[in-house]
């Protein structure tokens, strides 16, 4: 399963420690940040809780980055 999700990014090295931090997080199959769109494309492996991994994404942003935000 994919899903889109807005986020507010203040610099594009920033959006590069965002998309690691979410491909690195257990339950993400893959992750791409565009941050001219502001939007988090990301991809589920099979059989994962949604919210409870978007949450765990939102927490490891939130380690490398501490003023972005991932709109859940």
């Amino acid at each position: 399963m994919k899903k889109t999700y807005k986020i507010d990014v203040d610099c594009a090295n920033c959006a590069n420690l965002m998309e690691e931090a979410a491909k690195n997080t257990p339950g993400v199959k893959d992750a791409a940040v565009n941050f001219m769109a502001l939007k988090m494309k990301v991809e589920f492996e099979d059989g994962q809780d949604v919210k409870t991994v978007m949450e765990n994404v939102r927490q490891n942003c939130k380690r490398v980055e501490d003023d972005c935000e991932v709109f859940i």
